[in-house]
């Protein structure tokens, strides 16, 4: 399938693939340094993550993971997580939402990686505003502290 859709996600590179099954399916590059999304967890997704390129670092529950390249990691429904690069390389991976409907959080709020300086302008205080205003929708639910 070429329905490919790259766009600019608080600091991370997102390119969305159309998928014929119930499931949505993104490849990410995350800048090292990056320290997004909020935390949160979603009532119906399941998540799942696999790092093919450097590490990525997951809160989840509390209890902090380093996920390394090769190696994957399930999120149930319900499961409060973040994620952050705090490495000196950048990070490549895969994710997945199960069911199909994450996706639309992707296009409401990403900057399309063409636009000049999109990754700056994916996390200035306005795209966070949105993104806490729109996360609700799309089943993902922030934890403020």
């Amino acid at each position: 399938m070429k329905n490919q859709t790259a766009k600019w996600v608080l600091g991370h590179k997102i390119t969305t693939h159309g998928t014929s099954g119930d499931f949505d399916l993104m490849l990410a590059e995350t800048p090292a340094h990056i320290q997004v999304p909020p935390p949160h967890f979603h009532n119906n997704f399941k998540e799942s993550f696999l790092i093919i390129d450097g590490e990525m670092e997951f809160l989840v529950n509390g209890e902090v993971k380093i996920v390394k390249a090769g190696e994957s990691l399930d999120i149930p429904p319900k499961t409060l997580h973040t994620f952050s690069n705090n490495s000196n390389l950048p990070c490549k991976w895969i994710n997945i939402h199960s069911p199909k409907g994450f996706k639309g959080f992707f296009d409401a709020v990403g900057i399309p990686a063409e636009i000049e300086n999109a990754r700056e302008k994916s996390h200035t205080p306005e795209i966070v505003q949105k993104v806490i205003a729109t996360a609700e929708a799309f089943d993902m639910n922030i934890k403020v502290q």
